[in-house]
């Protein structure tokens, strides 16, 4: 229950304590198009005080889509049909661009009759302030820290501290693995930045300065090891190709083209493609945030 905790403690009123379950994969196909579209988590939980259950349905959208707000409402109506129970639905926008607030309703209506509205809780990272999370003891903070607003400057003292959280959290090795390297992902900082922080981790306390440099060696470790962004093209047009059968020349051109930032973005917001047009639709955002 660490996210929910962390970012929408509310749900925790209604929830009975330790009466999380996690439902096998859900995947729906679109009739139309044929497209597969696969919910990205779907929980099962007890009401507290009752002997019945709801559904908290999860997704994390990692770039900014038209009309998601009607997936939303096409995943809620078929988990309706399917559970027969409250459903709780709860969108995560993680990526950085654009920053204007998100929706978080679906409507129709008619001029004199509003035939539906269908709401779900939307949170917007790069709308949360990062310094409202840095006494959140919890590892799901720590990480999703790295993607909030914060300022040119504040990159340094963002990852700083997202480090420092992780290793007073005493997780074992495999966590602060897992969440080290999305940290890493997501907060890249440049040579002067990395020597900001190591001036920074002088000054810390002697234990904490010993942990986090060895996740911040092991990071430089594995750029080494695999030649960053010569890595991820080869990974990210791997992933490309098994999604979506083959890509054509064009596209494997146009993700050459992108920075390491941009390919870091697309390893996040992949999953969330449901057809080839959405891959060419997030490659052309990138061109009009380039222009």
């Amino acid at each position: 229950m660490g996210i929910y905790r962390t970012i929408f403690p509310e749900v925790l009123e209604y929830v009975a304590q330790d009466s999380l379950t996690f439902l096998t994969e859900e995947i729906f196909t679109d009739v139309t198009t044929g497209d597969k579209r696969r919910i990205d988590l779907l929980a099962q939980v007890k009401w507290r005080g009752e002997d019945s259950y709801f559904l908290i349905h999860l997704e994390n959208q990692a770039y900014n889509q038209k009309e998601f707000e009607r997936r939303m409402f096409h995943y809620f109506a078929r988990l309706d049909a399917k559970y027969l129970v409250p459903i709780f639905p709860i969108v995560i926008f993680s990526y950085d661009e654009p920053k204007r607030p998100e929706k978080s309703q679906y409507t129709v209506k008619f001029p004199n009759r509003k035939i539906l509205e269908f709401n779900y809780f939307a949170i917007q990272l790069n709308n949360l302030n990062w310094r409202n999370f840095l006494n959140q003891p919890n590892p799901v903070a720590a990480a999703l820290m790295a993607k909030m607003d914060f300022k040119p400057e504040e990159r340094v003292r963002v990852k700083l501290e997202c480090l420092r959280m992780l290793v007073t959290l005493q997780l074992n090795p495999a966590k602060i693995e897992l969440i080290s390297g999305f940290i890493d992902t997501y907060l890249r900082l440049n040579a002067t930045e990395e020597q900001e922080l190591e001036t920074e981790l002088k000054q810390a306390n002697l234990v904490e300065e010993e942990q986090i440099m060895e996740i911040v060696t092991s990071w430089m470790q594995k750029g080494i090891e695999q030649g960053i962004e010569q890595g991820e093209q080869k990974i990210i047009k791997k992933l490309v190709k098994r999604r979506f059968n083959n890509i054509d020349s064009t596209l494997e051109n146009r993700i050459n083209d992108l920075s390491l930032e941009q390919l870091e973005n697309l390893a996040d917001a992949i999953f969330d493609f449901q057809c080839l047009e959405d891959l060419i639709n997030w490659l052309d955002q990138q061109d009009n945030y380039n222009l």
